[in-house]
Order: structure tokens, then sequence, then C-alpha cells
């Protein structure tokens, strides 16, 4: 089968290699559709330690149960579409027994440390079925949209976490794929304006085309002010830096009113990850300072039924469709910002 499998920084390759064989407990999955994230793009050029290369890329996927082992866990069918919760939990660890099996001490992801699902086909760990980890989606939902349910589901868990209600104003910093991702699922979860920042034009352009109330550039406009005038100078309910910059992480804490939540969605390059903020902003404003990572499987489930609704514009996200092998174009348009989610289309279906 065809897959583009990782070896080191820079050495990404599409290759023709075995079709994997279903072993005790598991799901072979015939893969329509993997989109390919920002992490795909920092392994490419940065590398990751995390991977156990050479291994197949792409944890960002959909497809249909091809095969099944009597010994798998769950009521499952012959072409049935699933997604996963692709961080795989161990289902022993505090965390894992306490639900937050996104924070699990011995995660292991699809992709890192099992092979992922930028291939023709991807079998699921008998460890993911016992977990929960797999999920089902409606008949209808199109390929290249459910392979939206990862990233969505990372969405959720932000949204959730920053308990957004009805009515609330929430500032997104950063109109990349995941600013916007969290912005529109704010507004699924109730919220009445959604502010935006962000830097780059044809970013500011495409955040234009979602339910975004104000698109704002920082760089031209106050945005401290702009939140003040929406809010009657209170400030945001919820701020989410979607951003992954020191600056907009600073300056959340004086955009958010008291009371209210700062979520550090993005995360911080190792060695650049240290902050200056002013800490009596929290102290006297009570201000709730959260960071957000991956998601659960219950997410994940929440995910595919916001996309199955169509509560997400998930034919927007999903801006461009790409055979398998044209990973580098995916890459290139990913860098020139022209992209929103590419996803890769396996052989068998492009």
């Amino acid at each position: 089968m065809q897959a583009i499998v990782y070896y080191a920084p820079g050495d990404i390759r599409v290759e023709d290699i075995p079709k994997p064989q279903l072993q005790e407990g598991e799901l072979l999955i015939r893969v329509d559709a993997c989109a390919v994230c920002g992490t795909d793009l920092k392994s490419k050029y940065h590398g990751n330690p995390r991977i156990k290369a050479p291994l197949v890329m792409g944890h960002e996927f959909t497809g249909i149960i091809e095969k099944i082992s009597p010994a798998a866990v769950g009521t499952w069918n012959i072409g049935d579409r699933v997604v996963m919760a692709t961080s795989i939990s161990c289902g022993e660890c505090y965390y894992c027994q306490n639900h937050f099996r996104n924070l699990c001490t011995k995660l292991a992801p699809m992709s890192f440390s099992y092979p992922g699902g930028m291939a023709e086909y991807v079998t699921i760990p008998e460890l993911a079925l016992r977990g929960g980890h797999v999920i089902p989606v409606p008949a209808g939902v199109r390929a290249e949209w459910a392979a939206l349910a990862e990233p969505t589901s990372c969405a959720v868990n932000a949204v959730q976490q920053c308990h957004v209600r009805q009515g609330d104003t929430v500032l997104v910093m950063g109109a990349g794929p995941m600013g916007l991702l969290n912005a529109v699922v704010a507004k699924a979860f109730g919220a009445n304006r959604v502010i935006m920042s962000e830097l780059n034009e044809l970013r500011r352009q495409q955040a234009k085309n979602f339910e975004i109330d104000f698109v704002v550039d920082p760089t031209k406009d106050d945005l401290n002010e702009m939140v003040q005038s929406v809010t009657n100078g209170i400030g945001a309910d919820v701020v989410i830096v979607a951003a992954p910059s020191v600056l907009p992480q600073e300056q959340a804490l004086s955009l958010v009113r008291k009371q209210g939540t700062v979520c550090l969605f993005a995360s911080l390059p190792v060695g650049k990850s240290m902050l200056n903020i002013d800490s009596r902003l929290i102290h006297y404003g009570e201000i709730r300072l959260i960071g957000s990572s991956d998601s659960t499987p219950e997410q994940v489930q929440k995910a595919v039924e916001l996309i199955a609704t169509k509560k997400i514009p998930a034919e927007k996200i999903a801006s461009h469709l790409l055979p398998l092998n044209q990973i580098e174009q995916a890459f290139e348009l990913m860098t020139s910002g022209e992209a929103l989610r590419v996803v890769l289309i396996p052989p068998r279906f492009s």
C-alpha cells in the first residue's frame, strides 16, 4: 500500500509498504481521508523525538472498517465509518482513572507510537478499543469532514474548560485553522460574540468567511480598545490564545474581564516558552489562567456530533483536497497560509 513515512527531519517519503495485518483485538481500517496538521509540519522541519521512526505519519484520519478481530472490544460492523481519539491512553494511571485520558502519563499517539493514517490502511490497536478511543461516525458525513473530528475535539476541550456559556463574548487570538475551530466551536456552545485578532492579512481574509463578529488587525487597531468597546468596558468573558507566540499570551490577561478565563491553547517552542505576566491582574481580577492540550474520547464524540449536525462549517475548514502522494504540496500550502486544513486522499479514493 502507499504511505507517507517519517524517517527524520527533512526526510519524509512516499513509499510502498506492506499492508498491515490484523492482530488480535484490532480493527483494520481502509483510510479514505487524512488531514495534515501543524504537528506534521513541525515534524518535517524540526523533527519530533517522540516519533518512533521510521513510522507512518498522520493522526487526523477517518476510514471504513474492513476487518474485525473476533476479540475486538465493542460492537462494530464491516462498512462502519470511524474516527479516533488518537492519543491512546493507558487506562490505568491516576489521570485515566479520573477521566482525564488526554493527560495520561503513558500517552501513545497514533503516528508517534503506532503507525498513523497517511496510508491506504491502518490498524487500530487493541488498547485503543479497550479505552473507547474509536468513535463511530453517522452515515452521510463526508470523509474529508470526518477527518476534522480530532482537531475539532481539541477546540471542544478548550471551550469546555473555559465554560463558554450562552451570551458570552469570546476573544480568539490567532486566526489559523485551530483558532478558527475554537471560534466556531465557541459559537456552537452559545457564545454571542466572537472577536478574532490576527497579524496575517491572508488569515484575516479567511476568517471573514466564517461567523466571526469582529476580525481585528492588532498592528493597526487597538485590540484592548476594541474589546472594551464591544463589552461596555468589562472585557471578554473568555480569551483563547491560539497563536503560538509569547506576546498574545502575555497580553491576554489584560483583555479578559474579572473572573474571566484565559486559555493558553497554542504551545510555545521548547526554550522559548517563558512569559512575563502581571500576577496582580490574576490576583485582583480573580482570573482563571488555564492550559488546554489534546482531547478525550468523549470530546471527539462531541466533535463528531457538531460536524454531523453542521454546527461546524467543515467544508470551509477542509480547504484543500490532495492525493496522498502530494504531501510536499500540502506542506507548501500550509507554510504559505493559503490552506486551512489540507486533507489527503489515498489512491483508492482519489
